[in-house]
């Protein structure tokens, strides 16, 4: 039988190009959004609403919303359009705003056609293991955003950021969405933002997951919003690249992770809370243990 030759990646300027701008950024940058692709109206009005803000402060934005959610509570929850007209709907969002695109992928095959459109692909949580949707994933070059398990050290990030990087693709994400302790609620430590580092790519705070109470309203998800602010803040003063934050305009009538998602009219408040934060903070720059 003849060797499997090792996969290897697409070498893609302008996701190389995205990656330096987002680790170029100062402070930081943002992966926001809607949970999931609600309609075309909607995420154009999003993502426009979006751009404003960024644009005014500032941050390097990609835009964040998925095709399909296969990791609902219930059957029945909604999981959106699909891929095929997910990714119609983000492209038109990507022509008419300039903003490059970040989407979940859930399985191998979906890789390479969700990258003919979307910038990063982005890892679930719950799949941060499975090797052959990594190696796929890092096989397109584009930026891959890997989001730690709930239930693991922050160390087994270097070896799923090494399956990435074992096809030669180094634009890496790794997000922290905090860990799982008791029923329902998750815990952030901020320890893992520094132990991350050792993943060598660049460290995402997932300020909106992380409130998540997976279950939590027993046939979908809760979530305490009202501690998105601290978390967020915890993570700008210990130093990171960048933020994951699910945002929309109503969140109680949003089709997915509504009791999680922040607020789209207190969005600008709290990014220019940060700034001044990850400004005031050396945690980013600084070792004092040299």
């Amino acid at each position: 039988m003849a060797e499997e030759q090792p996969q290897v990646a697409i070498n893609d300027a302008s996701a190389n190009e995205l990656y330096a701008k987002l680790q170029a950024a100062d402070p930081f940058f943002l992966l926001c959004g809607p949970c999931v692709v609600e309609s075309l109206d909607h995420a154009l009005m999003m993502s426009t609403e979006l751009k404003k803000i960024t644009d005014e402060l500032g941050i390097p934005m990609v835009y964040k919303s998925s095709f399909d959610k296969a990791n609902r509570t219930s059957v029945a929850s909604f999981r959106g359009p699909g891929l095929d007209e997910g990714l119609i709907i983000l492209e038109d969002v990507k022509k008419k705003t300039g903003l490059p695109i970040i989407t979940d992928v859930h399985e191998t095959w979906q890789c390479a056609k969700a990258a003919t459109v979307a910038d990063v692909l982005q890892i679930p949580a719950f799949l941060f293991r499975q090797t052959d949707l990594l190696v796929a994933a890092g096989v397109t070059g584009k930026i891959i955003n890997i989001k730690k398990g709930q239930w693991a050290d922050a160390g087994a990030m270097k070896h799923a950021a090494e399956k990435v990087r074992s096809t030669g693709n180094k634009n890496i994400l790794v997000c922290d969405r905090g860990t799982s302790f008791g029923y329902h609620d998750l815990i952030v430590d901020p320890r893992n933002l520094v132990k991350m580092r050792e993943a060598k790519g660049l460290v995402v705070q997932d300020a909106t997951h992380s409130v998540q109470q997976m279950g939590g309203l027993g046939s979908s998800s809760g979530g305490l919003r009202e501690y998105i602010p601290t978390i967020a803040r915890t993570a700008a003063a210990v130093g990171v690249d960048g933020f994951f934050m699910e945002v929309h305009n109503d969140p109680s009538k949003a089709f997915s992770d509504g009791p999680n998602n922040w607020p789209l009219h207190k969005f600008k408040p709290l990014l220019q809370e940060l700034i001044l934060i990850s400004q005031a903070s050396k945690g980013k720059t600084t070792n004092y243990l040299d």
